[in-house]
């Protein structure tokens, strides 16, 4: 089962002088990731390197970011597969401290820079959320959101014209006992829209 991190983890390492900043976080996709990448550079104007790995939605992405190809983003998103993490996004900065570490250890600084950060980090199993709409009469709008409320569903838009409607999202493991319920609780009344 994929992994997700509950809230950001940092790590800080410095080898030969180098100072290098790690940091692994949830994150919905690339343009997310990106957005992250950017305001790190944003924040850290002097670092010679923000070197990056993401992993969502089945696509996975690595960037150097200067460093000798194949030294930095690769080896950081080695990790993350590694540790089965889905929607997750790697992140070092390294500030350069006058000694090159070679390639052997430039890999092993990024790849200890994720692991550290990831030692810290709350890990969860990653759901799969299920989008759903549904139509009741007015009279079991109260039940519909009852029910709602009790699966954990998430309530978004809600129209009143002939009838209720109800768009919601909900944990895809939810999904057959919340439809079932509501089927029993709408008698018939409830209609599940496309």
């Amino acid at each position: 089962m994929s992994l997700t991190l509950a809230q950001p983890a940092h790590s800080e390492l410095v080898i030969k002088k180098s100072r290098f900043i790690g940091c692994v976080q949830a994150v919905a996709d690339r343009a997310a990731a990106q957005a992250v990448v950017a305001q790190l550079r944003a924040e850290h104007p002097q670092a010679a390197h923000v070197c990056w790995a993401f992993m969502a939605g089945g696509q996975s992405a690595a960037n150097d970011d200067g460093e000798p190809g194949g030294t930095a983003g690769r080896p950081m998103l080695e990790v993350l597969r590694r540790q089965d993490l889905e929607g997750v996004l790697a992140t070092v900065v390294r500030y350069f401290g006058g000694v090159k570490l070679g390639a052997g250890g430039l890999v092993r600084a990024y790849t200890d820079a994720v692991a550290q950060a990831l030692l810290t980090a709350h890990k969860l199993p990653l759901r799969k959320i299920v989008l759903l709409r549904c139509a009741v009469p007015y009279a079991l709008e109260g039940v519909v959101r009852r029910e709602l409320q009790h699966a954990g569903a998430v309530l978004g838009e809600v129209t009143h014209g002939d009838a209720v409607e109800f768009g919601f999202s909900v944990s895809q493991d939810h999904v057959p006992a919340l439809t079932s319920r509501l089927n029993e609780a709408g008698q018939g009344a409830l209609h599940w829209l496309e």
